[in-house]
């Protein structure tokens, strides 16, 4: 596998610099120059597939406006499931801000007024740039099967309605994701997120597969996403030594880190030989790319 330089990927659009998962936040890491978008897309309780990154409304990036009909019994919606909530009653929330900025206060831009966007405005929005569409699909081992197969079944066939399944990739930190993706889309690339919380022996993201049975520490999880079926390994920042660089090549993979803020980082990784760096700063990336 040739190396070459890394993947410049903006982490939820470009998280430090703007809203992230929203229009204006990929729109600005595709006017930064960025190789792939990284952004997350969960179920709606009418279907629907909007992008965030926690599986509940999050105050620090969504607000309340007001309830979509009156005297909605689940409004205020910042605190419930995404899953509990239709599109019509997301489409009052306002995901131009983090509250608070920290730790982007010195960086950070607010949209007021951004909406929470469905994914075929994602698909809409990149159509004509041929930036690669790192998605994300946002579950968890308590979801059952049928729900992880509905998410993925209906992302997967939303990017192939705009044309645009043969410029995506598809990432889960739950690998039943990875499995459903394989059978509905083989040819998509997929991806194995995988951190601390996940990589433990006994794990329930995996989709079966027990970290006990590929040796001691984390350089197992190389084989592992192997044998589920990933193209890639997309490992936390802190627990991505050159030793799992050099097993993921080994296990055919390619490796891109999350989330990499820090220029000295940057750099390090670099000269590890990643395939992608994932960051909230793809302007600071773009440049030492543009040096190396």
């Amino acid at each position: 596998m040739v190396r070459g330089v890394p993947e410049n990927q903006g982490h939820r659009g470009a998280r430090a610099l703007r809203p992230e998962n929203t229009l204006p936040g990929l729109a600005y890491a595709l006017a930064l120059g960025v190789d792939a978008i990284e952004f997350d897309v969960t179920l709606t309780a009418d279907g629907g597939l909007v992008l965030t990154h926690d599986l509940v409304v999050s105050p620090e990036t969504t607000q309340d406006t007001g309830p979509a009909t009156a005297g909605d019994p689940l409004f205020p919606y910042v605190g419930k499931p995404w899953r509990s909530l239709t599109l019509s009653q997301i489409a009052t929330l306002d995901a131009g801000d983090r509250r608070p900025a920290a730790p982007f206060e010195d960086t950070f831009t607010a949209v007021p007024g951004t909406a929470v966007p469905v994914l075929d405005d994602v698909c809409a929005l990149v159509a004509g740039s041929g930036v690669t569409l790192a998605m994300e699909l946002k579950t968890n081992p308590s979801w059952p099967d049928a729900d992880v197969r509905e998410l993925t079944e209906a992302a997967l066939a939303t990017l192939a309605r705009h044309g645009l399944a043969g410029r995506a990739r598809v990432l889960g930190f739950d690998w039943r994701v990875l499995r459903t993706a394989a059978a509905t889309a083989p040819d998509v690339p997929r991806v194995a997120l995988v951190e601390p919380r996940t990589w433990v022996p006994g794990s329930a993201w995996l989709a079966g597969l027990d970290p006990a049975g590929y040796g001691a520490g984390v350089i197992g999880c190389a084989a592992a996403a192997r044998d589920a079926g990933a193209a890639w390994l997309s490992p936390w920042d802190f627990m991505t030594p050159p030793e799992l660089v050099a097993a993921a090549h080994d296990a055919g993979l390619r490796i891109a880190v999350w989330t990499v803020n820090e220029p000295a980082r940057m750099t390090e990784f670099i000269d590890m030989g990643v395939d992608g760096i994932v960051t909230d700063r793809p302007d600071l990336l773009g440049r030492l790319l543009a040096e190396a």
